[in-house]
């Protein structure tokens, strides 16, 4: 079959990702084979172009976001049939969806509703799964005592769907925070009761309309040097959940107020093979919002073919840091 592909890690002045022909997928008993129609193309992708190389001989194929069609099921692969269309994410220790089909594992994949276009579809699974676990975790709902949420970075893929999940599940008042025009706008029409500018005094602009404290925290991006005003910001006892926690990360700043501080990365239960079938419940259930007009695809980019000039048409939007929502392939 055909795929992009590359060997060696590399910048995008040296992008390297090739069409290639490759071997078919190989079935486990769980997995399901899916014919992809579409993929969305996200930052960590581009971030492990530049870092993972193959081993000797080698190729690694990236992409772990898709909607598609199913061709074939695994013997111990339940609730889906060939010919069913279905969205998911992929598991990083394997090849992704940059390809003609894919082995995925069938409990971290979701039904497409007849509503939704495969391309609107693949703007939904990392972003909304991402966002889902690093706010509700494994309570499906806020912690007691959250009122008011902070999303940092509203405009991308994750940012995204955590407004649109807080709004379509909670009574919670959300502020995105976004620092050009354009990605404030989308911050507003995604749902964000307000939007501040996070490239400016973020506390300031709260104080000004009278909110002196947060009860949670989400942030998509910069956590590391935004710790000192998130710090400040949140209450006593809040939460802070992140999805960009790297060395160097100093938490002390929480620390005198004891809070409580999250991690998430969405391919956690895929690699550590804890609860993957509560994936796929989560994207029923975002499948089942955005049919119902609760949830907004957020695809806002689309490229036809995927090819390597589309790609990296992608990766480049992706470096850029100026993407707005999602960026998707059709097949």
């Amino acid at each position: 079959m055909k795929a992009l592909a590359y060997q060696k890690a590399h910048t995008l002045e040296a992008f390297s990702i090739e069409e290639r022909d490759v071997a078919e997928p190989t079935l486990r008993d769980t997995d399901i084979l899916v014919e992809i129609r579409a993929v969305g193309v996200n930052p960590g992708e581009a971030l492990i172009r530049s870092r993972r190389s193959a081993a000797v001989g080698g190729r690694v194929i990236l992409g772990w976001e898709f909607a598609g069609v199913v061709i074939q099921l695994g013997p111990a692969a339940k609730g889906f049939a060939v010919g069913d269309r279905v969205m998911g994410t992929g598991d990083v220790t394997r090849d992704g969806c940059w390809a003609e089909r894919l082995a995925v594992d069938h409990r971290i994949v979701a039904k497409i509703p007849d509503q939704l276009a495969f391309a609107d579809a693949a703007s939904l699974p990392i972003g909304g799964l991402t966002a889902w676990e690093a706010i509700f975790r494994h309570r499906d709902t806020l912690p007691a005592g959250v009122g008011r949420v902070l999303v940092v970075g509203g405009a991308g893929g994750v940012g995204s769907m955590a407004i649109q999940l807080l709004k379509a599940r909670t009574d919670a008042h959300i502020t995105a925070t976004a620092s050009r025009s354009e990605s404030k706008a989308w911050c507003q029409m995604v749902g964000a009761d307000m939007v501040v500018d996070h490239g400016d005094d973020v506390i300031a602009q709260l104080r000004g309309v009278g909110i002196t404290e947060v009860d949670m925290i989400f942030s998509t991006t910069a956590t590391a040097s935004n710790m000192d005003w998130i710090a400040k910001l949140l209450r006593p006892f809040g939460h802070l959940s992140a999805v960009d926690i790297a060395p160097p990360f100093d938490a002390s700043p929480i620390v005198s107020k004891s809070i409580s501080l999250h991690t998430e990365m969405v391919f956690a239960k895929v690699i550590n093979g804890v609860d993957l079938a509560s994936q796929g419940h989560i994207l029923s259930q975002i499948a089942n919002f955005t049919a119902s007009g609760g949830v907004r695809p957020i695809v806002t980019t689309r490229l036809e073919g995927l090819t390597a000039h589309n790609m990296r048409s992608a990766h480049q939007m992706l470096e850029s840091r100026r993407t707005i929502g999602k960026i998707v392939i059709t097949l």
